[in-house]
């Protein structure tokens, strides 16, 4: 911007500073116009109300006032014209502005008018002498002499131009005077002569006053009747001659108000309509507040919410501390719409505000989802109830948040313990009363359920170790005790509370919180010590509580009047899902029963059968062992990492002892009871183990039926599990501090039951093997006690199962004796040894008692299929022996071996087909005690002849090498022992003659006995040892 530019604008708009930032306090006493006069006394007579203003009409009306003669003129302090001028041109005619000469000499006259007008030639205090010693100060003698000519030049010029001008109009004004003289006569004195002359002249000022302004004394000039005559006379009566035209101008100013007067009100419109303006501009943000704050809090804007409030908040501090230092003092305009505009935002706001905290309050007590940071944390984003908290003390309250968020945690874990122990016991005790109501299942379903091992494809998937009702409420068991004391669960959240109570109480939670406005809210980023000891108190008694109800589920007997917990029913809780729970893959999440219960149709207690299971809430009825040992362990393992996590608190664990030595107790007692049910559930499966023999064969070995295989499965899978429930073994490390070893009691209780179940394995394949089995419309059918039939049998044959001729009580008993050599060899010692590594003990007595058991009921089995056969040898070679034609003629030569060891080796045929077909394996045991059987009775019959001849020597030999050359592959050293006897016997009853013609004899009795092996060799092919078999060494008979 040029200077001489901006030295207009300050002239123009009377203003020393082109950017001015205070209002110049000479504006404040400048003139007013004659309409604003008029208007100031119109609007006192109507009540004195005020008309708003520009803020900039002071220096509009420098611009638009037309009445002084003189450009650029200044005005008084009373604000009358003068002929000053705040500039003008160098009398001397040197420069066109004497003000911006002085500028530039340093002469500071734009601020002083004073020392301005001593510098302008037009002001009564102009100074020569300073002026040309600060404006010519530098000027030459020759340049004040032309400045003078030129002084005098203009003076000239003006004089004459003044003299032309009065020369030229002269005339005119003294025609003016007199028409103005005859007028204001006439008017005045109405033709009347005028009075004496006064001594103050006549005074021809006019009235000021407004037709507008004097409708107030219409009434006063109506009821006034002058004198008609001289009612235009200039007189005070007459009103100074208008008092004839006084009611039609009064008549035509209210009309001219009526209609003009919304049009000459625009001005006021407009100055108030500025005044508004000006104010909006200059408070908008103030202005926008609370519909800005409106918009944050629809979007959740919280962040420009609370800038928006905390500018509302100071703009309303400032105005009230801006009305407590007026000190009684009458407000400008600008503050006193300060003060109102602050009152009027400030209490919209706050209307605002307040519902929106109630409603911060409202979610922050209701915000009581946590995330999960102990097992999935997430570092990217807060916890929820953070958010209010910050936006609360930001926004400045009286209540502490952080304290009331935590009280109402607390308040929420506490309803929710008990709301869920209360549901969760409704449930489980009536889906135990059903079970216990119902049925005891059959013989037939037990097997089913004991066998489902050997059809696991994945150990997580038990769902056929027991009915689809029991494994409900074990699942039911595993999702109550999950929600209790899971990390997903209500343990979870109290161990995040406790963190969140540490977090507020060592200050590193209220790093990110705001202190507020002023720091109001910092009083609130510190508990007390009361608090603190409260929140103390209040974490440990919902850990107890906690302790308390898996306490009572597993030590309190089943619930006999639920009337308290049934009604009302206790809603069920929220809770998060475990993360191993098996419900996705049960027939409780296939059926998903809704817990609908009827208080008037509540179950009856369950009846007393005497059954172990009665004692305890926490087991299904009729379940058995392998889903207790499944389902116990995943209990007692939620136990003890519950038991850790609690431990891991430093109110626990670093506390006096006392609550680690209940927690302690509590897993000793729920230990103690699992072990107890576990081991009442083996005793009566071991019982029942009986029912898992189904006369098919094992697919891996042929000779075994699946029994071993079933009894190895069911024996292991009770011990692992009993493992799991003894040590706990699968619970999270640093378990050891609350989880003991298992104390010797409840180790001796296992050993014993391990030992007293095999006994009874043993006892019912026994009795299976010996039971008979009846036949009916020819369909076998089992005896009441469960056992396989033919029925079974032809059905499984036909869907390709290895099955057997079960009604034979042989074929039962070789099986048998196969399933105890296969559980002497491999099953029994596989348990022994998992046994004693499970628990770390050796059962040295144990195991010697068992093989002797083992051993007696494998010859009490063997004896008693053995004992038919041996008992037909008997009679056959007895009677062969001892017949009255065994013995040949004297001189005659055997040929053949007599009948009786024909008949008593095919009698062996038929056993040996029996046995290789049914239990191949123990083909050599039983040929060879049959043939030890045969070679005793051998011997005793040849015992009971005394004589023997050449003849009859030669016939025994031939039937006794028969027999041992035939049966050669099972020749046992007893077996070879007794054909030496008999060798002995026979020598015995000879004499020396026959035994020196034996000798002779022997070539040729070679080739008969050649003869009749090769003639016999298809008959007794069964007999003939395999090829790829090593030929066992055999003793020869004597004297062959």
């Amino acid at each position: 911007m040029g200077d001489d530019y901006a030295q207009t604008i300050l002239d123009h708009y009377q203003l020393s500073n082109p950017y001015p930032i205070e209002w110049p306090p000479e504006k404040d006493t400048s003139d007013v116009s004659d309409e604003e006069v008029a208007n100031t006394k119109r609007g006192g007579a109507r009540g004195g109300v005020r008309r708003s203003k520009s803020r900039y009409s002071a220096l509009e009306h420098a611009t638009s006032d037309r009445r002084s003669l003189v450009p650029g003129a200044q005005k008084t302090g009373a604000g009358l014209d003068n002929l000053v001028q705040r500039d003008e041109p160098d009398p001397l005619g040197s420069t066109d502005s004497v003000v911006r000469t002085l500028k530039y000499s340093g002469v500071p006259v734009q601020d002083d008018v004073a020392l301005r007008n001593r510098f302008l030639l037009s002001s009564t205090t102009f100074s020569p002498s300073l002026f040309l010693s600060s404006v010519h100060n530098k000027a030459t003698t020759q340049q004040l002499l032309d400045g003078l000519e030129n002084l005098s030049r203009e003076i000239d010029q003006k004089s004459a131009s003044l003299k032309v001008l009065v020369e030229s109009n002269f005339e005119r004004f003294v025609r003016a005077k007199a028409t103005i003289d005859n007028v204001y006569t006439e008017m005045r004195y109405r033709g009347y002569p005028p009075p004496a002359p006064r001594t103050r002249p006549h005074s021809r000022h006019a009235s000021r006053n407004s037709f507008r302004t004097s409708g107030g004394n219409q009434a006063a000039m109506a009821v006034m009747a002058p004198d008609n005559k001289k009612k235009n006379a200039l007189t005070k009566e007459s009103e100074y001659g208008v008092l004839g035209i006084k009611k039609p101008l009064l008549d035509v100013s209210a009309k001219a108000e009526e209609v003009w007067g919304p049009a000459l009100g625009g001005r006021e419109k407009e100055e108030s309509l500025k005044t508004m303006s000006t104010t909006f501009v200059r408070y908008k943000e103030i202005y926008e507040a609370n519909g800005i704050i409106t918009e944050c809090i629809k979007r959740k804007d919280y962040e420009t919410l609370v800038e928006e409030y905390g500018r509302v908040r100071r703009f309303a501090n400032d105005a009230k501390v801006l009305a407590e230092n007026m000190a009684g003092a009458a407000p400008t305009d600008s503050q006193l719409h300060q003060i109102l505009l602050a009152a009027r935002v400030w209490h919209d706001v706050e209307e605002q505000m307040a519902e929106f905290k109630r409603d911060l309050w409202r979610r922050l007590i209701g915000m009581q989802v946590v995330s999960a940071k102990r097992e999935n944390p997430a570092p990217t984003s807060t916890d929820q109830y953070m958010e209010p908290i910050a936006i609360l003390l930001e926004l400045g309250v009286s209540d502490n948040p952080i304290w009331v968020w935590l009280l109402s945690r607390y308040d929420y874990l506490k309803n929710k313990i008990t709301s869920t122990s209360e549901r969760s016991r409704v449930e489980i005790e009536i889906l135990r009363r059903r079970l216990a109501n119902g049925e005891q299942p059959t013989n037939h379903v037990v097997a089913s359920h004991l066998r489902s091992l050997a059809r696991h494809t994945a150990d997580d998937k038990p769902t056929s170790i027991d009915s689809a009702e029991i494994l409900e409420l074990w699942e039911k068991m595993i999702t109550y005790l999950s929600s209790l004391l899971s990390p997903q669960g209500i343990l979870g959240e109290i161990l995040d509370f406790w963190q969140t109570v540490q977090s507020f109480l060592d200050g590193t939670a209220q790093r990110t919180l705001p202190k507020g406005l002023n720091g109001e809210s910092q009083v609130h980023h510190r508990l007390s010590s009361e608090g603190t000891a409260e929140l103390q108190k209040g974490t440990i008694e919902l850990i107890d509580m906690i302790r308390e109800s898996v306490f009572s589920f597993f030590a309190d007997p089943p619930i006999d009047d639920i009337s308290s917990l049934f009604s009302p029913i206790p809603p069920t809780p929220i809770t998060p899902k475990s993360a191993g729970s098996l419900s996705a893959i049960t027939p409780t999440a296939i059926r998903d029963p809704r817990f609908n219960f009827d208080p008037n149709d509540v179950p009856p207690p369950s009846p007393k059968r005497g059954e172990a299971w009665e004692k305890f809430a926490f087991w299904p009825p009729w379940s058995n062992s392998l889903s207790g040992v499944h389902y116990l362990a995943k209990l007692l393992i939620l136990l003890g990492n519950g038991a850790s996590d609690i431990a891991s608190v430093s109110l626990i664990g670093q506390g006096d002892g006392v609550a680690l030595e209940r927690l302690r107790g509590v897993i000793g007692s729920a230990r103690e009871r699992c072990v107890t049910a576990i081991c009442a559930a083996w005793n009566k499966d071991a019982e029942n183990i009986k029912v898992l023999e189904d006369w098919r064969r094992s697919t891996e070995r042929r000779n075994l039926t699946r029994m071993p295989a079933n009894f190895g499965a069911f024996e292991s899978a009770v011990l692992a599990g009993m493992q799991k429930i003894l040590y706990i073994s699968e619970a999270t490390v640093g378990s050891t501090q609350v989880i003991l070893p298992p104390p010797a009691k409840l180790l001796q209780m296992v050993r014993s039951q391990f030992v007293t179940t095999l006994y009874k394995a043993l006892s019912g394949m026994v009795e299976n093997a010996e039971r008979s089995i009846t036949k009916t419309e020819d369909d076998w059918i089992a005896e009441a006690d469960g056992l396989a039939s033919p029925v079974a049998t032809v059905v499984a044959t036909s869907i390709g199962a290895g099955t057997v001729d079960a009604s034979d009580r042989n074929v039962r008993m070789l099986l048998t004796l196969s399933n105890l050599q296969a559980l002497r060899t491999d099953v029994v010692p596989n348990l022994t040894t998992q046994f004693e590594n499970a628990f770390a003990v050796k059962l040295t007595e144990e195991s010697k008692t068992i093989r002797d058991v083992l051993g007696q009921i494998d010859a009490r089995l063997f004896q008693s299929y053995t004992r038919p056969a041996v008992d037909t040898l008997r009679n056959i070679i007895k009677c062969g022996i001892l017949a009255a034609d065994w013995p040949p003629a004297v001189n005659e030569k055997p040929k053949e071996v007599r009948a009786y060891v024909y008949e008593a080796l095919l009698s062996l045929v038929l056993v040996h087909t029996q046995v290789s077909t049914t239990a191949s394996s123990l083909t050599p045991q039983v040929l060879s005690f049959l043939l030890e059987a045969a070679s005793r009775e051998l011997l005793d019959s040849f015992k009971q002849r005394q004589r023997y001849p050449l003849s009859a020597l030669m016939q025994a030999t031939l039937d006794v090498e028969f027999v041992a050359q035939t049966l050669s592959q099972y020749t046992t050293d007893r077996a070879s022992e007794m054909q030496s006897q008999i060798y002995q016997e026979l020598d015995k009853g000879t004499d020396n003659d026959a035994r020196q013609r034996l000798q002779n004899e022997l070539p040729e009795m070679r080739a008969v006995l050649k003869r009749l092996r090769e003639g016999s060799r298809s008959e007794f092919a069964c007999f003939k040892k395999p090829r790829r078999a090593e030929r066992p060494s055999q003793p020869p008979p004597p004297n062959l």
